[in-house]
C-alpha cells in the first residue's frame, strides 16, 4: 500500500483560500459589526426612498396649502407642514435624493481624480510632485466649507455648480492620502519584482499598486460622503447651493429658523435627517475599515 504523507492543515487552508474566500471573509467580518450592519440597512432604506421619492412621498414637495400653515405633526402629516403648508415628510424624502446625489457624484469624481494625481505624484515624485502638492496644500489651507463658498460665489448657484465646487474641495485631501499610500507601496518587494521583469509603468500603477491600496481609499471615500452632505446643507443654508423651491435639507433649515420658537418642527426634522445620514455614513466607514483591515481591531 502507498504510504500516506502527512498533511499540513494550516498550509492547505492557506493554499485553498482564494480571492473568493477573501471577499467572503470581508463580508463576514462586516456582518459581525452590528453597528455597521444597522447603518448599512438604514442607508439602504434612505437610498430606496430617494430613488423612488415620487412614488413614496405622500404629497407633492412643492405644492402647499395655506390652510396648513405651520401645521403640527398629525396622522395625515406625520412631520407637520412648513411655512407655506407643504408636507415636511415629502420634502425630506425628496431632499434625500438631492443630498445623496451630490454626495455620491462629488465623492466619486473627486476620488477618481485623487487616485490619478496621487498615483502619479507618489510614484514619480520629483518636480511635478512638488508643484502639485504645494497647490494641494494651498487649497487645504482653507476650511472646506469656506473654499466651497468661494467657489460657489465664482461659479454661481445651482445643483451642477454645487457638485463641481464640492468635488474640487475633496480632491486635495484624497490626493495626498493616495500619494502617501503609493510611496509606501512602491517600495514593496512585489513592485520591485514587477520592475525587474519589465512591467510597464501603467501596469505597475493600476494593476499592482492601486489594488493594494484600495481598502483605505474605499473607507475614506465612504466617510467623505458624510462631509459632502454637510457641506451641501451648509451651502443650502447660506443660500449658495441648491435654490428653492427644490426640497434641500439646508434650505429647509434656513427657512424654518425664522419660526424656530413657534414651529420648531420646521428645523428639528431636517436637522435630524442630516444628523442621521452623516452618523450612519461614519459608522459604515468604521465598519468597512475593520472589515477590510482586521489588524486595526
Amino acid at each position: 500500500m502507498k504510504e500516506m504523507q502527512p498533511v499540513d492543515l494550516a498550509e492547505k487552508a492557506e493554499r485553498d483560500k482564494g480571492p473568493g474566500r477573501l471577499y467572503i471573509d470581508i463580508v463576514l467580518r462586516f456582518c459581525m459589526n452590528r453597528v455597521a450592519l444597522v447603518s448599512f440597512f438604514i442607508l439602504l432604506g434612505i437610498a430606496i426612498c430617494a430613488v423612488f421619492a415620487p412614488q413614496i412621498a405622500p404629497f407633492s414637495p412643492y405644492e402647499g396649502d395655506l390652510a396648513l400653515y405651520q401645521a403640527k405633526p398629525s396622522p395625515e402629516h406625520p412631520l407637520g407642514c412648513d411655512e407655506i403648508g407643504r408636507d415636511i415628510l415629502s420634502r425630506l424624502i425628496h431632499g434625500a435624493r438631492i443630498s445623496l446625489t451630490v454626495g455620491f457624484i462629488a465623492v466619486a469624481i473627486s476620488t477618481s481624480i485623487s487616485i490619478v494625481i496621487g498615483l502619479i505624484c507618489g510614484y514619480f515624485q520629483g518636480l511635478v510632485d512638488s508643484i502639485v502638492m504645494r497647490v494641494m496644500e494651498m487649497m487645504m489651507a482653507f476650511p472646506g466649507v469656506l473654499l466651497a463658498i468661494i467657489l460657489m460665489s465664482a461659479f454661481g448657484r445651482g445643483l451642477q455648480n454645487a457638485i463641481l465646487a464640492i468635488t474640487i474641495v475633496g480632491i486635495p485631501g484624497g490626493a495626498r492620502m493616495v500619494r502617501g499610500l503609493t510611496m509606501a507601496a512602491k517600495e514593496s518587494d512585489f513592485i520591485q519584482a514587477s520592475r525587474a521583469i519589465g512591467c510597464r509603468t501603467p501596469a505597475i500603477l493600476f494593476r499592482h499598486i492601486l489594488p493594494n491600496i484600495m481598502a483605505p481609499i474605499i473607507v475614506s471615500a465612504t466617510m467623505s460622503i458624510s462631509g459632502t452632505i454637510l457641506t451641501t446643507a451648509a451651502l443650502g443654508f447660506l443660500g449658495l447651493g441648491i435654490q428653492p423651491p427644490a426640497a434641500e435639507w439646508g434650505n429647509m433649515i434656513a427657512f424654518g429658523r425664522n419660526y424656530i420658537f413657534s414651529a420648531p418642527h420646521l428645523v428639528v426634522f431636517p436637522g435630524m435627517a442630516i444628523a442621521v445620514v452623516v452618523l450612519t455614513f461614519n459608522m459604515l466607514g468604521d465598519g468597512l475599515r475593520d472589515a477590510l483591515d482586521p489588524r486595526l481591531k
